[in-house]
């Protein structure tokens, strides 16, 4: 019993691991930093003597050293730049930089006075940039670009990533468009199926002076979420200055990765490449494999056999109607009374499934059916065999890569001076805030919780109930409803497969005890025998006196009723000794059968007794 519900305590705590598990990320998105909450909105709570959601938003304000923050709170675009200049190779009527911006608050989940920098336009090229506090240099400090995208109404087609623009002497930010100088790019990006992150930056070639764009590999998660929760999201970019990177999303690493090693196409250029005016020799053999010459068509290989023939065996079924066609003129058809022969030529009634062949096996000409030809082997061909001759498969030979050159420090990128937004969108309403450059995670970490957190506190707090958050989740996911099964049925199989067994158990094991702690012991059994007896006894005397009290009745009646009555005494002291001891039983069989009538017996059994 002790194992049985060790192992149900087993299963139910491996139910709550399960289940722990699966709403783990849930939990966590629901969940607040709540040490910076409480740090930012102390002052405030202790005023308002409320709870945090009721507090009066605070516009953050940062905490360290910054090369730019902007959180729109006032309103206005101080220091943003709309582009005026037109995209080049587009047609003439999309090309101009006209889409429009707004700065406005949050659809749902609003923070009262927190607003932030919206797209309006759909189907429009839109261009928005504003210059750093100061430039941002690639030296001993890492770089750290973090702000907020809110999807309100979903993303059909577009993206929401930021530029930073590459410091130079002709850097006009009215003219900035797609094919400005910028160093780092970086944010969310979708059309169609395809969920992007993006991360690319120029790299210089040491060589050359020419830039080549390197992508960061992939993300190796599902960013789908992100762009269909109409949730605001943070977008971290972390760049350090032994060249490697990361990208988080609500603050955890969604990618991350070595500059070095990471990028495609490589940064660094392979040593040695193939030689351009290396040719493969005529003579060279690729086949592994050639024919036999030596092999020989066998005489009784005929080629003109056909692979399928009439099938000999096949017979007609019977009813089949030959004379009737397969489709006959539709009888009930009628000419249009708009129908010219001279132009649309003869009429004829369209064809209909002749209903005669319906009912018969078939109609027109019968033909045989096909089957395989048993002699049929095809074109011969002779085996193949190693070709002793073969070469392996060609390559160029490898010679020095003439424009291999080795950038141990691709950190060392090009000043960024500016930032902007140069997007095209099939969906309105696209929610930009919180903007910063820092170097110091710490800093970068303060501004999101006096803003972001803010907003995640508030959506949490307006998220459905449980219930409806797993049918959501089970939606996107329809394998969770096997999970939800299993784990509203494994608690009853538990019970069922360990309580109910042990019940059984007990109730046999209760009935085997009773059993077992009541024996009939010796002196029960002559108890039970002398009552009998007594009975017997007092049975007998009421006989006598009813047969004393009749009339006409001679001795010998009587003595037939004292014999009757003697027999019955003996059968059941017979019943009783049964379970007694072998000598008890050996004593009434002689007094029974002594023939001194059954008072004498009776009488001798209980001296024996007494």
């Amino acid at each position: 019993m002790q194992v049985q519900w060790d192992w149900f305590w087993l299963g139910v705590l491996l139910l709550g691991s399960i289940t722990a598990e699966i709403h783990a990320e849930e939990i966590q998105d629901a969940d607040v930093e709540v040490e910076d909450f409480d740090e930012s909105l102390q002052e405030t709570d202790s005023d308002k003597g409320s709870s945090s959601l009721e507090v009066a938003y605070k516009t953050p304000k940062p905490t360290g050293e910054v090369y730019f923050a902007e959180t729109f709170d006032d309103g206005v675009l101080t220091g943003w730049m709309l582009s005026k200049t037109k995209k080049e190779d587009t047609d003439e009527n999309i090309a101009k930089y006209d889409g429009r911006w707004d700065v406005e608050e949050l659809k749902e989940n609003t923070v009262p006075g927190d607003r932030g920098l919206v797209l309006k336009s759909i189907a429009r090229h839109h261009a928005i940039s504003a210059m750093l506090t100061k430039p941002f240099i690639f030296d001993t400090k890492p770089l750290i670009v973090q702000y907020e995208v809110n999807f309100q109404d979903g993303i059909d087609c577009g993206g929401a990533y930021v530029k930073l623009l590459s410091s130079s002497d002709d850097l006009d930010l009215e003219y900035f468009f797609d094919k400005t100088p910028y160093t780092i790019m970086f944010g969310p990006d979708k059309c169609g199926e395809d969920y992007k992150l993006h991360f690319i930056f120029r790299h210089k070639n040491p060589k050359t002076g020419d830039y080549e764009e390197k992508h960061a590999k992939r993300p190796d998660v599902d960013l789908k979420k992100f762009y269909s929760d109409k949730r605001t999201h943070l977008y971290t970019l972390v760049l350090k200055p032994d060249d490697t990177f990361e990208m988080l999303i609500d603050q955890s690493v969604v990618g991350k990765g070595s500059l070095l090693e990471d990028m495609v196409p490589p940064v660094n250029p392979p040593k040695e490449i193939e030689d351009p005016n290396d040719k493969k020799p005529d003579d060279w053999d690729e086949r592994p494999k050639i024919p036999d010459p030596n092999a020989v068509k066998p005489d009784d290989w005929d080629e003109e056999e056909p692979p399928k023939i009439e099938d000999p065996d096949a017979v007609k079924p019977e009813g089949w109607l030959d004379d009737e066609p397969q489709y006959i003129p539709d009888p009930n058809a009628e000419k249009p009374e708009d129908w010219d022969e001279e132009m649309d030529g003869e009429w004829e009634a369209p064809q209909i499934p002749n209903p005669k062949c319906e009912i018969a096996p078939g109609c027109g000409e019968w033909v045989r059916p096909m089957m395989t030809n048993p002699n049929y082997k095809g074109k011969w061909k002779p085996p193949m065999i190693d070709n002793p001759n073969y070469q392996g498969i060609w390559s160029p030979q490898k010679i020095p890569n003439p424009h291999y050159f080795e950038d141990l420090h691709p950190f060392e990128m090009t000043t960024v001076s500016a930032i902007g937004l140069e997007l095209w969108s099939m969906t309105p309403d696209i929610y930009f805030d919180n903007f910063i450059i820092c170097s110091e995670m710490e800093v970068a970490d303060r501004w999101a919780a006096d803003g972001w957190g803010l907003k995640k506190l508030i959506a949490s707090a307006n998220e459905p109930g449980m219930f409806s958050q797993l049918v959501a989740a089970a939606e996107d996911h329809p394998w969770l409803w096997v999970l939800y099964i299993l784990t509203l049925a494994l608690p009853v199989g538990l019970g069922v497969l360990f309580c109910w067994p042990a019940k059984k158990i007990q109730e046999d094991s209760d009935y085997k005890k009773n059993d077992v702690s009541k024996p009939i012991t010796k002196g029960e059994l002559e108890q039970e025998r002398d009552e009998r007896d007594d009975e017997a006894e007092l049975e007998e005397e009421k006989e006598n006196e009813d047969i004393a009290e009749e009339e006409g009745e001679g001795e010998d009646k009587n003595n037939v009723e004292e014999n009757e009555t003697a027999e019955r005494s003996q059968e059941e002291g017979d019943k009783s000794n049964k379970s007694g001891s072998e000598d008890e039983m050996k004593d009434a069989d002689e007094s029974t059968g002594s023939g001194d009538g059954p008072m004498k017996s009776v009488r001798k059994r209980r001296v024996r007794k007494d």
